[in-house]
C-alpha cells in the first residue's frame, strides 16, 4: 500500500474476555500483522478488559480500524490517527448505547468542527438550549461523558508500540 505515513492508537475501554482474541484478529489484518494486545483488568467495568495499542501505517488506516471493531456487543473504543503532511487527522469513538463517532483533529488535538456543523448550530441561536445540544453533539461530548470513566481507569496504563514494516 502506498500513501502518506502515519501513526495512532487504539485504545480498548471495555472489551468481555471472550471477545478479546476477535480484537486482536480484527485489529491484525487490518494492520497486516500479527498483534497481541496486553490485556489488563478494567475497573470500571468489572468482568471486562482494556488495552492499548500503538500502530503505525498509511493515512486512513485509522478508519478502517475503527470500521474493523464495529458492531460488537459491549466493545468500548477509541482510535486516533495522527495527521500527516496533506492529511488531517481523526478520532473514531464508539460506545455500546451510542454506536460510532468521528472527530476531525488538528495537530494540536482538538477536535474539528466543520463550517456546515457550526452554521447548523447557529441556526438556533434563538433557542439556547438546542443550539448547546446541537455544539455537544458536533463536539462528540456524549461519547466523552461515557467514555471519561474508562479512560480514567486506564491512567497509566502501558501502551505497546506495532510498527508496521513497508
Amino acid at each position: 500500500m502506498s500513501g502518506q505515513s502515519t501513526r495512532g492508537v487504539v485504545f480498548v475501554h471495555s472489551s468481555p474476555r471472550a471477545l478479546c482474541p476477535h480484537v486482536e484478529w480484527a485489529t491484525g489484518s487490518v494492520l497486516n500483522a500479527r498483534v497481541a494486545f496486553d490485556w489488563t483488568p478494567q475497573p470500571a467495568a468489572p468482568e471486562m478488559f482494556r488495552a492499548e495499542l500503538s500502530w503505525t501505517g498509511v493515512s486512513g488506516t485509522g478508519a478502517r480500524l475503527a470500521s474493523a471493531l464495529r458492531g460488537w456487543n459491549h466493545l468500548r473504543y477509541e482510535v486516533t490517527e495522527e495527521a500527516s503532511r496533506g492529511v488531517d487527522g481523526g478520532r473514531w469513538s464508539h460506545t455500546p448505547e451510542l454506536g460510532i463517532f468521528h472527530a476531525q483533529i488538528d495537530t494540536h488535538g482538538n477536535v474539528v468542527v466543520p463550517e456546515d456543523r457550526v452554521r447548523a448550530a447557529m441556526a438556533h441561536a434563538g433557542e439556547p438550549a438546542r443550539m448547546r445540544h446541537e455544539l455537544e453533539l458536533a463536539l462528540g461530548q456524549a461519547w466523552d461523558d461515557e467514555l471519561e470513566p474508562f479512560r480514567y481507569a486506564g491512567a497509566g496504563a502501558p501502551v505497546r508500540w506495532l510498527h508496521r514494516v513497508g
